[in-house]
């Protein structure tokens, strides 16, 4: 490690706010045109089922149902909301309109029980191509490892020797293992800040998947470098390395729908954007005199830490008058998926901990409103699939028509409880669904057609017929996905409320397919509600619109299983879900590859040496 120049980094006090602070326009015509339509279209949405519930009397239950779709109904169609203020903002990046200084960057690359040879092969790619781009800016690369593993620890410092060994000129290469991995990434950030983040005007973290082009890292240092008021600037990081049917299919969804919500998001989160951790340039004297988190006490009387700590550091920034930016169409920007339909739900566990915290945060002083706002939809993200599901409850009992509602059924034929359940109106399952399934469906759609009008667009996804194909299979896997999620996410819920913090664990990045058993213990629940569900069918209880989830529930072990297949190149390009990334690959990933194969080569030869 260099010389200590050590950056003091207070804890903040959440319940005070910081004296000045700036929170600018609040309500501007492109926020007005995300919420407005949102809220419209969902009180229109809970008036017609009010009207239709009041018909005989509203019940308990039936306002219970109400205030249930309209939980699910306003964040869908805010996110419809979103696509089509992305779509008509024709906002362009900013640019920079000034020089700027020349900035010193750190690259922080925090890493727990990584695979060295990918973590130190993408680190010289990424340095490789940084000098290649020639920018006024200096950059030194900082590998901060919290790796308990002793074998993977020695890994990292046979890999670290051999690229500093190989640095270009001007480029230093650093490497730290804490011997106690206080605080988790958190703690280690904080760690190098406080020691050594004076001698940096910025840094740029990483995650240990992260690739990033030179230019890329060139292009956000220049806009920190031009606009002093930024303290945060978040790129959009680009989903590589999708070769099994799940990660493509993430992928997939990711380049062709997902620009959409990241250009509207720009549009109208303005100076109050958000941070996802990881693919960002950071001003590191605001960083370390606004960022800095505390401990919150649970309910058992302990403290915890901040687990999804970058949503509530972005808002800390924007409370002691920072600019957060986010820049949707800054290119060069990427990550890495979870392979498996297993792994994804592991991740998201521990996403699902974090977020739910944000609940607990939201009354912190001075906070901007938009702030507020993404803490509080990091939360709502989850707690919509237990919502969700209690829905999903409510309509199999309500049953096909009024003659099968199963509440009013038991109502009818038990004369000692005549009060309760109560009755309730009946609900038109089809009209019901194909409402959901279209709002749901219509970010994807309006991406969708927006590639297909476009020739040159459909040409980067290997022609018109090899576009509408996968997306036809992307929807129909989307689909038949969304209520294992579900059940997952519902669970991922209750498991925050009820459990203590999960292992910290790294994320799997290799996908493999797991054991049968596995499966069958990982989705026995879905499984059982699938067969329940199925028994309704067959009785004539349940909605044969239903079918669908019934369907996917009943095949949860088998959709798991299928996620980890590898695509294979002789399939159409349809049935690959191909997008441009993966059909030409950008020339960095192929650096990145080159790089982590020599440096995997390095390792095992270094292994082999006796020791003196």
């Amino acid at each position: 490690m260099p010389e200590p120049a050590p950056l003091e980094m207070p804890v903040q006090d959440l319940s005070r706010a910081p004296f000045l602070r700036t929170h600018g326009n609040l309500w501007d015509i492109r926020r007005w045109g995300v919420f407005a339509p949102a809220l419209i279209g969902t009180g229109l949405m809970m008036w017609g089922l009010h009207q239709l519930f009041a018909e005989k009397g509203l019940t308990s239950l039936e306002y219970l149902l109400l205030g249930l779709i309209g939980m699910t109904f306003v964040w869908v169609t805010l996110a419809v909301s979103t696509v089509a203020i992305g779509l008509v903002s024709g906002r362009e990046e900013p640019t920079s309109t000034t020089q700027g200084t020349a900035l010193r960057v750190a690259l922080l690359m925090p890493i727990y029980n990584e695979s060295p040879s990918e973590v130190f092969g993408n680190a010289a790619a990424m340095l490789a191509d940084l000098v290649a781009n020639k920018g006024q800016h200096d950059f030194d690369l900082f590998v901060l490892s919290d790796s308990r593993d002793d074998a993977i620890a020695a890994a990292e410092w046979q890999a670290f020797q051999a690229l500093q060994g190989a640095a270009p000129q001007g480029m230093s290469v650093f490497y730290r293992r804490r011997a106690d991995n206080t605080d988790k990434k958190v703690g280690n950030l904080v760690d190098w800040i406080t020691g050594w983040g004076a001698a940096y005007e910025a840094m740029i973290v990483l995650d240990a998947d992260s690739l990033m082009t030179g230019r890329a890292i060139g292009r956000l240092t220049q806009e920190m470098s031009a606009d002093p008021k930024s303290g945060l600037i978040q790129s959009f990081p680009q989903l590589i390395a999708a070769n099994t049917l799940f990660a493509r299919l993430q992928q997939f969804s990711h380049t062709a729908y997902g620009w959409l919500l990241g250009e509207g998001l720009a549009a109208w989160a303005r100076s109050e954007g958000n941070y996802w951790g990881h693919n960002a340039i950071i001003r590191t004297h605001a960083f370390a005199s606004a960022a800095g988190l505390p401990r919150l006490r649970n309910l058992r009387g302990s403290d915890d830490i901040i687990l999804s700590h970058d949503f509530v550091e972005a808002s800390l920034l924007r409370r002691s008058g920072w600019r957060v930016r986010f820049m949707p169409r800054l290119s060069g920007s990427f990550e890495e998926t979870p392979g498996t339909l297993i792994d994804y739900v592991l991740r998201d566990r521990r996403w699902c901990r974090g977020n739910l915290q944000h609940l607990r945060l939201l009354g912190t002083a001075g906070l901007h409103p938009v702030s507020r706002f993404h803490l509080f939809q990091g939360a709502a993200a989850y707690l919509m699939s237990p919502a969700w599901f209690v829905l999903l409850i409510f309509w199999a009992l309500l049953g096909r028509d009024s003659q099968t509602n199963v509440i009013t059924y038991f109502n009818e034929v038990n004369p000692l409880f005549p009060n309760w359940p109560p009755a309730m109106s009946h609900i038109d399952s089809m009209l019901f669904l194909m409402v959901m399934y279209s709002v749901l469906l219509a970010p994807k759609i309006a991406g969708a057609v927006v590639i297909g009008l476009d020739k040159r667009g459909v040409r980067l996804y290997g022609g018109r017929l090899a576009f509408l194909s996968a997306f036809l299979v992307e929807v129909a896997l989307s689909v038949a996905y969304a209520p294992i999620l579900m059940i997952q996410q519902t669970k991922a819920v209750l498991r925050s409320i009820f459990t203590r913090s999960d292992a910290w664990s790294p994320q799997q990045r290799q996908a493999s397919a797991y054991p049968l058993k596995t499966l069958i213990g990982f989705h026995w629940l879905e499984t059982l509600l699938g067969v329940l569900l199925s028994a309704g069918l067959v009785a004539g209880l349940v909605s044969f619109w239903l079918s669908p989830i019934v369907v996917s529930l009943l095949l949860s072990v088998p959709l798991s299983a299928l996620s980890a297949v590898p695509l294979s190149r002789r399939l159409p390009l349809g049935l690959r879900l191909e997008t441009p990334l993966s059909l030409k690959e950008p020339p960095i990933v192929r650096k990145a590859r080159a790089a982590r194969s020599v440096m995997a080569d390095h390792i095992e030869r270094a292994a082999k040496i006796p020791a003196e």
